[in-house]
């Protein structure tokens, strides 16, 4: 299936519209007086700007990359990095990357250290078209998220242009990244080798299971998912799962250290490619997994499914953030870059990982009705479903693990969080991975 690669048709001349012409091009259209306010010097020099950006491996797609350098004249360098050292890099080297692909409960840590600049929404096209679980703190039909973990609106209002402060939640006119990515995750599974219903997270730790599960070493989200096992099957009521106490943090390990001892867990993964062959071989029959991961697995013609569980998702959301030292000329191609991620391209290569957008309506144009009734809207594919590198991932008739888009991202029960005991945790997560 050819991916389209259209973009919506807009009339009149644009900025985009100077991007994607040549520099005589632009700098007649400049000097003949029909755009003002743009020097020649911007049409002429914006074609040798190369934005560098940084994110997970799961979205910091070359083919992306090339999608956009095509579509707006400048180009646009991509930078795969696992989770386990993005942070760091944003952190330690801020000035290497112009924007930072990156999981909106990382803003807890790069907020307020100077790496990162607020976003003047006056800037972004699309805020309108964003989904108000961003804008918001709701669900389009008025529900308030669970406020449980870090809810996007907890970080993604920044107080002015410095972005160097939260506003708490309230409404501002910037913001410290453009929401991007949206999922609400679940456990994956291999049907054909459980060996029974798999709908509860306390399945994670069943005996059952035994040398066959996984987590991820992540400590903010592995202990998220011992912790919905733990609270499932009865042995702990939490506050706030994505805020524990010290005494919940040390309830939840020593628990898991327990477990661990036992042989419950086959492996802690901390990349991608891990949790596909864990799954895709067979050690692994359950565990902490990426949709893309269920995706890839699928793509093999192994069965695995994400799985819906009746406690509910663990939600998370990635945004695009620029960096401090991006000024000038080069800030002006990262709006254009952000306007261009945010039109429904960027969205449509990502659903069919299984991931949403945040601005899904976007993303309707760039994907086939079929495609979007499968992805968005949980219904039965009428044809065969390709991953978005064109191979065949779910057979005609069948529909979508976990339905439509709001049955999904509506039964979402805690979101991923820094907690405020992080340091604690960490401390406790690395006791457990080494014992």
């Amino acid at each position: 299936m050819a991916k389209k690669t259209r973009v919506p048709p807009k009339t009149g001349i644009s900025r985009r519209g100077l991007l994607k012409g040549t520099a005589a091009v632009a700098g007649t259209a400049i000097g003949s007086g029909a755009v003002t306010g743009f020097p020649t010097i911007w049409a002429q020099n914006i074609k040798d700007i190369v934005l560098k950006h940084a994110g997970p491996p799961v979205t910091a797609i070359p083919a992306i990359a090339a999608q956009a350098t095509k579509d707006l004249g400048f180009t646009i360098q991509m930078q795969a990095v696992e989770n386990a050292d993005l942070l760091n890099r944003f952190l330690s080297a801020p000035d290497s990357i112009d924007c930072a692909d990156t999981a909106m409960t990382n803003l807890r840590y790069l907020t307020g250290r100077g790496t990162l600049q607020g976003i003047p929404l006056s800037k972004f096209k699309y805020w309108d078209k964003t989904m108000p679980v961003f804008t918001k703190g709701e669900y389009p039909d008025g529900r308030k998220l669970v406020q449980q973990g870090i809810t996007p609106t907890m970080v993604v209002y920044c107080t002015d242009a410095s972005g160097q402060k939260f506003t708490g939640g309230s409404q501002s006119d910037f913001v410290t990244g453009i929401p991007a990515v949206i999922n609400g995750d679940t456990l994956g599974i291999r049907p054909d080798l459980v060996g029974r219903k798999i709908d509860t997270w306390a399945d994670l730790l069943s005996p059952d299971f035994k040398g066959k599960s996984a987590l991820q070493d992540n400590p903010t989200i592995g202990i998220i998912d011992v912790a919905m096992a733990m609270e499932a099957r009865g042995d702990v009521k939490y506050g706030n799962k994505g805020n524990m106490t010290k005494a919940e943090i040390d309830k939840t390990i020593d628990t898991m250290l327990k477990v661990k001892s036992s042989g419950q867990f086959r492996s802690f993964w901390t990349s991608f490619d891990q949790s596909v062959n864990l799954m895709a071989s067979g050690e692994v029959v359950i565990q902490s997994m990426w949709s893309p991961a269920v995706a890839a697995v699928r793509s093999r013609g192994i069965p695995c499914t994400f799985q819906p569980l009746k406690e509910g998702y663990r939600g998370w959301a990635y945004a695009l953030t620029a960096m401090k030292h991006v000024t000038g000329l080069k800030l002006d191609a990262f709006y254009e870059y952000m306007n261009w991620y945010a039109s429904g391209y960027e969205g449509s290569f990502i659903a069919r990982e299984g991931y949403y957008a945040a601005q899904p309506e976007n993303v309707r144009s760039f994907l086939t009705a079929d495609e979007w009734d499968y992805w968005f809207e949980g219904k039965p594919a009428k044809s065969d479903i390709l991953s978005p590198f064109g191979k065949v991932m779910e057979k005609a008739g069948n529909s979508r693990d976990g339905g439509s888009l709001w049955q999904r991202l509506g039964n979402i029960a805690v979101w991923n969080s820094v907690m405020d005991e992080d340091r604690y945790l960490t401390r406790r997560w690395n006791e457990f991975i080494t014992s």
